[in-house]
């Protein structure tokens, strides 16, 4: 398979490699030709993961014609260039979205923005630099055509990178989205030093209000109890890995959503809070951690967020 990926970050680096260990023809499309240059000239990328070998991966710019050849497109830039991307990729080929997030713009999931191509996603507890060590990993790939799930599947599947198929597409874009949330909090659980019971119970209440906010919006309850759910919001919430994580403990700390972001690059869960939230009340479903993150990256002390969150009227589980 001739698969271009788009999107020369560390996820889109290590996926490459999962590409090309598979033995298919792979090109790392880069927004800059200093950067694909250096790719090609080196067998490296200089920016992201750059001990990781890239021998027989090609690179080339995003904005060249030749990406038309490709049989799939694979697009791994950040939440908020992911419309803009999409609608510039020429040719007809699938596309598998390994972006996490949804449209700042219009409040949708992003497999939503993709037009007059077959369309799919993969999700799941995948922290790129592990994955690009090969380190074992699994996770699912999602789409309304079942038969373009399961090629990629077997395109993609291997020894160390397990994949799943799953119906539920939208029920795995909005684990994607709504677990770097909060992973917003626990990474400000950390900050505070509440200890791991009270981050635990944070983890726990959050994959209930992303399970709640999925039924709302026709996904499946079991979905968020799967890879895309629960196994990618427990990694991002522990991990040392987790950009999402680590932002949120720097805010705790005193750092402002842009000072975070700026020492981290792109964090997902800062741009991904507020559509979240006005997703939720579009559909009647109350957030309660999505809200209160919403209002600690409008200025609100954290403190008084645990404090208001542990103060709630109890109720059943």
């Amino acid at each position: 398979m001739r698969a271009a990926v788009v999107g020369a970050g560390t996820w889109g680096t290590a996926f490459a490699c999962v590409l090309s260990a598979r033995g298919h023809d792979v090109t790392l499309a880069c927004r800059d030709a200093e950067q694909a240059r250096a790719i090609e000239e080196t067998g490296h990328n200089p920016r992201y993961l750059p001990e990781v070998d890239l021998e027989g991966v090609s690179a080339t710019t995003v904005d060249d014609p030749a990406l038309a050849g490709a049989d799939l497109h694979v697009v791994a830039v950040p939440s908020r260039s992911f419309a803009e991307v999409v609608r510039g990729l020429p040719g007809a080929a699938p596309v598998l979205s390994l972006t996490k997030g949804l449209d700042p713009e219009s409040g949708g999931r992003l497999s939503q923005l993709v037009e007059r191509r077959a369309v799919a996603v993969l999700s799941g507890p995948n922290f790129a630099e592990e994955i690009a060590q090969g380190l074992p990993a699994a996770s699912v790939i999602a789409s309304a055509d079942s038969r373009l799930a399961e090629e990629l599947q077997q395109a993609v599947n291997s020894a160390t990178f397990r994949v799943y198929v799953n119906e539920d597409l939208v029920g795995v874009e909005l684990c994607a989205a709504a677990k770097n949330v909060i992973a917003l909090a626990a990474g400000g659980v950390d900050g505070l030093g509440l200890g791991d019971n009270a981050k635990a119970a944070l983890i726990a209440r959050g994959l209930a209000e992303m399970a709640r906010l999925g039924e709302a919006c026709g996904a499946r309850t079991e979905t968020f109890f799967g890879l895309a759910g629960m196994g990618d919001l427990m990694v991002t919430c522990w991990s040392r890995h987790g950009r999402n994580r680590k932002a949120g403990e720097l805010i705790a700390q005193g750092a402002e959503p842009e000072e975070a972001a700026a020492q981290i690059g792109t964090v997902e869960g800062l741009t991904t809070a507020p559509v979240l939230r006005d997703l939720s009340r579009r559909v009647g479903i109350e957030l309660p951690i999505t809200e209160g993150v919403c209002h600690v990256l409008d200025g609100e002390d954290l403190n008084d967020l645990a404090a208001r969150l542990m103060g709630r009227q109890p109720t059943r589980e």
